[in-house]
């Protein structure tokens, strides 16, 4: 459904694109017709409400309160899309800022990450300048397109803190561009369209997240107008956000139910076309618990920058971790003397340690991953009655 979705869209914009040629009508002309005409927000609306076929996918959990989490999500990546692709659209006006965080969320998102992202352009150049501070793991990776784009988001480059030259008071600056610069350079392509920045906290509490800032140095010296086409375009790339981002992880939360309580590897080629860091390595799946149960997860943790366990919902939205212990990690997880880790997912505290919070869900998804392992053990999964894990807590 999602690449027939997509496929419409962009089969739509090429008879669009050969329309104009035939007509004669440049871009900034169309966009203005559009915009006139009403035909812009008409559009956009309307991709919105066909959005909302994600929540009806097949597999998807059809009472009211998984379906009312599936409204807020739909929402939540409204918003994101309109402050990315309206609000800071502009190419030569970057602006880094955090579109997926406590309150938007999308493809299980990280609960140790501090995400920012940037529109730019391969065209152009930029510098970003900023001050490492204590957060354990900084890394910077340019893509191909975006999101509101649909389809993959293939990398172009990528720059991880420890790599850098940084100053003794922690100041550095990076160069983006599609020739090599010496220093601190973050390839781009021409076709590089997106800025992701990760920031990977062990203990969230007390370190703290670099400080950035982002500036193209190259072409326009000024920030550019808010245009028909800019507004047009933008618009355009929401509306793809929102159906193609929720049919996407629709569709994986229903594949993943085929191994549910189960957390085999996730294929790495399919997770960095969808923007995935290239040195995490994921372990995706479904799960379901009746009250009575818990899920235990035991692994040996290889030598590595950070891993973490965490629970999502069914459309891969991680749980709040502002209010409830859904995740742990490589800093926060009690061992084993063995060097193990126990996880224990259950509805309700059964007294043992390492105990992750369903949060009122009795279904949804997971994920495990590791940054920078030497190897990659596999997580060793099983589920057992409730009273079983109190026995021995």
């Amino acid at each position: 459904m999602r690449k027939l979705l997509i496929s419409l869209l962009g089969l739509f914009r090429k008879i669009s694109l050969y329309s104009r040629r035939v007509r004669r009508v440049d871009d900034a002309d169309l966009a203005a017709e559009r915009i006139l005409s009403g035909k812009a927000w008409e559009e956009f609306c309307d991709t919105l409400k066909a959005a909302g076929a994600s929540l009806s996918f097949p597999g998807t959990p059809r009472d009211a309160f998984n379906q009312a989490e599936g409204y807020r999500y739909l929402t939540r990546l409204a918003r994101a899309g309109l402050e990315a692709f309206v609000e800071h659209a502009d190419p030569m006006a970057p602006v880094l800022h955090r579109v997926v965080h406590e309150t938007t969320k999308m493809g299980a998102d990280n609960p140790d990450n501090y995400y920012m992202t940037a529109r730019i352009s391969g065209e152009y150049e930029y510098r970003i300048s900023g001050d490492r501070r204590t957060v354990k793991y900084l890394g910077f990776g340019t893509q191909i397109g975006h999101y509101g784009q649909g389809g993959s988001m293939p990398p172009t480059g990528y720059l991880e803190g420890s790599e850098m030259e940084i100053a003794d008071d922690g100041r550095f600056t990076i160069i983006l561009s599609s020739r090599e610069h010496s220093g601190n350079w973050l390839p781009m392509t021409r076709e590089s369209g997106t800025l992701i920045v990760r920031q990977t906290f062990l203990d969230r509490e007390n370190e703290e997240p670099a400080e950035l800032s982002i500036e193209c140095i190259s072409g326009a010296s000024q920030p550019g107008r808010v245009t028909p086409q800019l507004i047009d375009e933008g618009l355009r790339s929401v509306g793809t956000l929102v159906v193609g981002a929720s049919l996407l992880f629709a569709k994986w939360a229903r594949d993943f139910k085929r191994h549910s309580n189960q957390l085999p590897l996730f294929d790495p080629e399919i997770s960095k076309a969808a923007g995935g860091d290239p040195h995490i390595t994921y372990y995706h799946s479904h799960w379901r618990l009746d009250l009575d149960e818990a899920l235990v997860i035991e692994v040996t943790p290889p030598e590595c920058e950070h891993w973490n366990f965490q629970l999502n919902n069914y459309w891969m939205e991680s749980l709040d971790y502002r209010y409830h212990t859904i995740h742990v990690n490589k800093h926060t997880a009690r061992y084993q003397p063995d060097g193990s880790v126990r996880i224990v997912v259950a509805h309700v505290d059964p007294g043992c340690e390492n105990w992750i919070d369903t949060v009122g869900h009795d279904c949804g998804t997971m994920c495990f991953r590791w940054v920078r392992a030497i190897d990659h053990p596999q997580p060793r999964t099983r589920v057992v009655k409730l009273e079983e894990i109190r026995a021995t807590a």
